[in-house]
């Protein structure tokens, strides 16, 4: 019983098969992908925009209600 040794990696497949995988990755988004209008990307991104600024502003408010709500159990229990 020894150790087995793996057969090296052919570099030269991996490569081959990655450079098929873009070129084919490019041809499905040329020819398969419905892309949508400007004015929809723009209108889309807009309220992606407005959501992620309304998510941060909850998440800082729950942040700061916790962080007072722990400082005040905090001052009560050294009082």
């Amino acid at each position: 019983m020894g150790v087995r040794i793996p057969p090296p990696v052919q570099n030269k497949i991996i490569m081959a098969n990655f450079a098929s995988y873009i070129s084919e990755s490019f041809d499905e988004l040329k020819s398969n992908v419905t892309w949508p209008e400007w004015a929809e990307v723009q209108r889309l991104t807009i309220v992606v925009a407005a959501f992620s600024v309304i998510c941060a502003l909850a998440t800082w408010g729950v942040d700061e209600l916790f962080a007072k709500s722990i400082s005040g159990i905090f001052r009560f229990l050294n009082s």
